[in-house]
């Protein structure tokens, strides 16, 4: 295949570039999201609110074992783009093939690790007995097929690294329409509840892992898989965990957090659980655009870092933030007055609904803070500072949040100062994360690393 599938994006109109680039990843960051969604909705009308919060309630269970793979899914991203930006394609190849022979590893120890942990990992969030069966069932075989979700994972993030975000899209498109076709034949035709909505998805994962194996072992560019390069490189390796490990602990970490969050929500019954569970799926979408934005950011700064284009850089951010801040303001606002229907389509008990409207309100509004944060963290782990980004998220989603639910919950015994536990912290790490951002002199780190 041609180098026409990749982007060189140090040089030609940030602005284009940039939207360019960020259209598929969010489509695809879009499609990613409706396996999970896509199964909530058909478990949340076929099975009942038990079953929509067995399979929402799960998802800071799932994400803090993830977690850690996906600092190192990042750390790769940051280390490939570097190369590929410098044109240093022996390491490159190193690279990528230290990459996924790690990746395949680590796959098969969470896949282990996640089965026997699933029981105490739902004791620990106090999910409410009418759900722990089914919680369990659920996140015990999405364990068993998440080596799948893990390597189309690193394949789709080489692929990102050299400005290639179509063949992900085009791999996760095919695989959310089979998603919801497996969905209906395993739930509604088979009657298999939340198993048959969990193997749906690892059956789809599987495949979409699949594919993007595929391009990499089939193309003739730089960045592609031999069986006989696939050895981990050390030197390469500790670049990768440099720069990944901060990330992955800072996922890992702040995933573990939320479950203290869902454990307070879970508090409040079923219905609660449910509600929160739908306004999580609905308020992912709206986080989508400004997610997918600072990964361009990313994948721009690394690249251009690894040019020296420090000037570049900086319009980037500038172009980064901007962008981010229109989509979500534009999001934000049919959300707020859309909510009941919204969370009617996971379930229409009208407890659930009032829950999942409740939490949608108080809270869409504060997605904005998130522009701020998640661009400057992505900017900084584009040139090599992982470690700030994961020191300040820790201390603001983790520490801050849980002094603030332990003191608002015994203060009170209503749902509403608990709800906005997310946007609380949302707002302290903007300021920090802002702060360092103007002090970190991270124009230096650029001009000793790349020049």
């Amino acid at each position: 295949m041609s180098r026409i599938s990749t982007m060189d994006m140090t040089q030609g109109s940030i602005r284009k570039e940039m939207i360019l680039f960020a259209i598929p990843l969010l489509a695809g960051n879009i499609f990613q999201q409706l396996y999970n969604t896509i199964d909530s909705i058909v478990v949340g009308q076929v099975v009942g609110p038990d079953g929509l919060g067995a399979v929402t309630s799960v998802a800071p269970a799932i994400n803090t074992l993830v977690g850690f793979f996906m600092g190192f899914s990042t750390g790769a991203s940051v280390v490939v783009s570097h190369f590929f930006g410098a044109k240093t394609i022996s390491d490159l190849r190193k690279a990528v093939h230290t990459a996924i022979v790690c990746t395949f590893l680590l796959g098969i120890l969470l896949m282990a690790f996640g089965y026997f942990v699933t029981p105490p990992l739902l004791v620990f969030m106090s999910t409410p007995e009418s759900v722990m069966p089914l919680a369990t069932t659920y996140l015990r075989i999405y364990f068993l097929g998440i080596i799948g979700l893990m390597m189309y994972n690193i394949g789709s993030a080489i692929l990102r690294a050299v400005g290639d975000s179509i063949r992900p899209l085009i791999f996760l498109i095919i695989t959310s329409v089979l998603n919801i076709v497996l969905d209906i034949l395993y739930v509604i035709v088979l009657h298999q509840g939340v198993a048959g909505a969990a193997y749906a998805t690892i059956i789809s994962q599987f495949i979409s892992a699949f594919l993007t194996l595929w391009v990499l072992f089939r193309t003739d560019d730089c960045y592609s898989i031999r069986f006989k390069e696939l050895t981990i490189d050390k030197p390469i390796l500790k670049q990768i965990i440099k720069i990944g490990m901060p990330a992955g602990i800072q996922m890992a970490v702040i995933s573990f957090s939320n479950l203290f969050v869902q454990g307070y929500i879970n508090r409040f019954g079923e219905s609660s659980t449910a509600g929160w569970g739908a306004y999580g799926r609905i308020d992912a979408f709206v986080m989508l655009p400004m997610q997918s934005i600072a990964l361009t950011a990313t994948t721009f700064v690394g690249q251009n870092a690894g040019a020296g284009n420090v000037d570049r850089i900086k319009k980037g951010i500038k172009e980064a933030l901007f962008l981010a801040a229109i989509c979500t303001i534009a999001l934000v606002i049919p959300e707020f007055f859309a909510a009941p229907k919204m969370v009617s389509l996971f379930n229409g008990d009208p407890e659930v609904i009032k829950y999942g409207t409740l939490f949608i309100r108080m809270n869409c509004f504060f997605d904005i803070l998130c522009c701020s944060n998640q661009t400057h963290a992505g900017v900084l782990r584009g040139v090599g500072d992982a470690k700030a980004p994961m020191y300040i998220m820790l201390s603001s989603f983790v520490v801050f949040r849980q002094i603030y639910l332990f003191i608002v919950s015994h203060l009170t015994t209503s749902i509403y100062p608990i709800s906005i536990a997310y946007p609380a912290g949302w707002l302290v790490c903007s300021v920090i994360m802002l702060i360092y951002f103007k002090k970190s002199n991270w124009e230096k780190r650029v001009d000793i690393n790349y020049s």
